[in-house]
């Protein structure tokens, strides 16, 4: 590099007050200008507090710089040299310390470019490999190569112990217009704690951890920590293929959501949460036998604050340090496609906590935010809002789907709050929002980001898998991007989930007045492509436990969650049920304990247990039940009109494979038993009972001692054949013909 061999007093000022943004172009190696036609050559270090200088070279041979700033600003000409080397530098300070090491301004700056175009339009969809800390080696060398996105700074310096957390020694490189900056640190490694330090427009100095680390320090510490994603030996290549090739809607998908840090706490250390090691030698097995095919994990990313749940995410790219390690986490996934379980992630794209070592004015100005409270800010919640409309925030986020599906081979994003994005409006009062261009309360530029990401998981990722948590009616959701939808494969039915847990709420008495919670769901089955959710929100903040929702004695609160849960299995759509309910927990969640696990001693919540793996492992068998939950022609109603007794039914059959053998599902949502009651179906023959949720096994009666019912001709329900069942007291059963 060339450049001019006297520097200028504001140049001098500006490095030793760390104010230039540019330190690389006067500090470390360079070409000052040519003489017998040679480069005469000069070295440039600022070291605060040095008492003295030298540069010492592979051979052997020393230069001694000589001070020309009282702050640690050396400068010196060395001998013109090929092949140029990294040389080191043999520091003494003002206490007596000798220290020697390698010029971080010797190495160029790293990032092309082609990557600082892509990241500036929105498009580098693996610019997580680039900006963060890397570990990397140049010239022989190993170090960590960091680079970080701040337009408005005016410097950026890497800090940690490292370097005393003195943010002269290491100032960053601005990388022309792109708001990047970059600096190759030789000697730092995996586990190094570091943060960026900003100097702000007006002289405000801040600390950063860094958006794109990988690692963090365990709260309340917050520091980033430099780790490699390198040394896990995947070996799910069999499962991975398989994902690629799989078609959601037609499969089965029963998800068991759970939050990490309270499903077994480890009271007797600190921290008290399981690793993922433990994790996978616990859990795997027991979703396993209870027959779901995917566990839903909250709380993955890095967050301060426990009792967010994981919401309030801070690290995005940093798995928490509370269950281990990047390649604990690896562990944990691969473990899970070992043994045939999916893994989807809770991913929190609506919005970020305030914390001061987290994004918010991340540089000093509202860069990941809106700068308008009435954009940028949920009052509710406490947090910011992302800037959906700035490429680079777009591309953060867009890249952080991708990370996780990338390194870490999730299976799918369950994408939290979407209603909350959609609308410019949610949860404001008149005043508190602003309009879209078009006067609208939609937020458009979200709606473009959500079609972008889902885009971009199908291309990179075809089999993985995108969910929305939306409530409101929003159209689209889970239609192609290229057809005006947002493009997700599956969206959170919460109608359902609200009418269906008000209907189960009540006495029995009256629920023959409220028919239509069951039967409204069905209007709507089809307009998008459901998950029936019974989630961690449902059981919380005083809602209760599942089990104890349901009205009556211990008897009936059995009985209705049985009923319940077959209901569920049943009804068009995949499944998602949080973490104790099945067993019937029945306190309600809390973050900082774990589920009740001494229940499973008492038979009667064994008993619920049973119920839920027989129903798991119903639904994946049967195609019947999965294979048209997105497909109207998957269902058909048998019994609707029948308020007065509380009794519905409806029989589910594959569309694309009519010779399988439909399933009759017949619910009893009253505690009295209805004998020799009448069922309309499409077939005659011999009918075998495939559940009945009534089972003394299960902590029922056995009321009903019917296994197989035969249907005889008579119009039922415009239904040419009928069955004559005995139905249990809040109950359901399931028939099928024997074929």
């Amino acid at each position: 590099m060339t450049t001019r061999q006297k520097l200028t007093a504001p140049e001098i000022d500006a490095l030793v007050q760390a104010r230039h943004p540019e330190p690389r172009s006067l500090l470390g190696y360079h070409e000052i200008a040519r003489r017998n036609d040679l480069p005469v050559c000069m070295v440039r270090v600022l070291e605060p507090d040095a008492e003295r200088i030298e540069v010492l070279w592979d051979d052997g041979t020393a230069n001694q710089l000589r001070r020309v700033h009282d702050a640690g600003l050396f400068e010196g000409r060395v001998p013109y040299r090929r092949p140029l080397s990294p040389y080191r530098l043999r520091i003494r300070y003002r206490n007596g310390v000798e220290l020697d090491k390698h010029d971080a301004y010797y190495f160029s700056p790293q990032l092309s470019d082609f990557d600082l175009h892509l990241f500036g339009e929105g498009n580098h969809h693996a610019i997580y490999r680039k900006l963060g800390a890397h570990p990397s080696v140049l010239d022989g060398l190993a170090g960590t190569l960091f680079a970080v996105w701040a337009p408005n700074a005016e410097r950026v310096s890497v800090v940690g112990p490292f370097n005393l957390w003195d943010g002269r020694r290491h100032a960053m490189q601005m990388r022309g217009s792109s708001g990047i900056w970059e600096l190759f640190v030789p000697g730092i490694g995996p586990g190094t704690e570091y943060k960026f330090e900003l100097r702000a427009r007006g002289g405000r100095t801040l600390l950063k951890s860094d958006p794109y680390g990988v690692a963090m320090q365990l709260r309340p510490d917050n520091c980033s920590v430099v780790a490699s994603l390198d040394g896990h030996v995947w070996q799910d290549d069999e499962w991975m293929e398989a994902q690629r090739q799989a078609n959601h809607p037609t499969r089965p998908i029963s998800i068991y959501e759970l939050h990490p840090g309270s499903w077994r706490r480890r009271h007797d250390r600190n921290p008290p949460f399981p690793n993922w090691r433990e994790l996978a030698d616990e859990l795997i097995p027991y979703v396993r036998d209870l027959g779901f095919t995917h566990v839903e994990l909250m709380g993955v990313a890095e967050h301060p604050f426990d009792g967010s749940w994981g919401y309030q995410v801070v690290g995005y790219y940093a798995p928490s340090s509370r269950f281990g390690s990047p390649q604990d986490f690896m562990h944990f996934v691969d473990r899970c496609h070992q043994a045939g379980i999916g893994v989807i992630l809770d991913w929190v794209p609506a919005h970020f906590p305030r914390d001061e070592h987290g994004l918010a004015e991340f540089d000093g100005t509202a860069l990941y935010e809106h700068a308008d409270p009435r954009l940028g800010e949920h009052s509710d919640w406490g947090t910011k809002i992302f800037n959906y409309g700035r490429h680079e925030v777009r591309n953060f986020l867009v890249a952080n789907a991708l990370y996780w599906l990338d390194c870490y081979h999730v299976d799918g994003l369950r994408v939290d709050a979407v209603a909350s994005m959609l609308y410019l409006d949610y949860s404001r009062k008149p005043g508190e929002w602003l309009p879209n261009r078009h006067g609208g309360r939609e937020n458009l530029e979200a709606i473009d980001f959500l079609r972008h990401l889902n885009v971009a998981v199908g291309h990179y990722h075809p089999g993985a898998m995108t969910i929305a948590e939306e409530s409101t009616a929003f159209r689209g959701v889970t239609q192609p991007a290229h057809l005006g939808g947002l493009g997700f494969h599956f969206k959170w039915n919460m109608g359902w989930m609200n009418d269906t847990l008000r209907y189960m709420e009540m006495d029995p008495v009256h629920r023959r007045y409220q028919h239509q919670l069951v039967t409204f769901s069905f209007m709507y089955a089809w307009s998008e492509k459901f998950m029936l959710p019974v989630s961690h929100d449902e059981v919380v903040h005083g809602k209760g436990s599942l089990l104890g929702k349901m009205p009556g004695d211990e008897w009936q609160k059995r009985a209705n969650y049985r009923l319940l849960r077959a209901y569920m299995t049943a009804h068009p759509g995949k499944k998602l049920l949080f973490m104790g309910s099945e067993f019937g927990q029945l306190r309600e969640w809390r973050n900082d304990d774990s589920i009740d696990w001494y229940l499973l001693d008492d038979p009667r919540h064994r008993g619920l247990l049973d119920l839920n793996r027989d129903l798991n492992r119903m639904y994946a068998d049967l195609a019947v039940l999965h294979a048209g939950d997105a497909d109207p022609a998957g269902f058909a109603w048998i019994d609707l009109h029948n308020a007065n007794e509380s009794v519905f039914a409806f029989l589910r059959r594959d569309p694309a494979r009519p010779e399988l053998a439909p399933v009759a599902c017949v619910f009893n949502a009253t505690p009295v038993p209805r004998d020799d009651y009448w069922i309309g179906v499409p077939e005659g023959g011999t009918y075998s009972k495939i559940l009945d949720s009534d089972a003394e096994r299960y902590g029922g009666a056995g009321y009903s001692r019917q296994q197989r019912v035969s249907a005889d001709e008579y119009r039922v329900n415009d239904h040419p054949f009928r069955l004559r069942v005995n139905l249990p007291p809040l109950a359901a059963l399931y028939f099928r013909p024997d074929r």
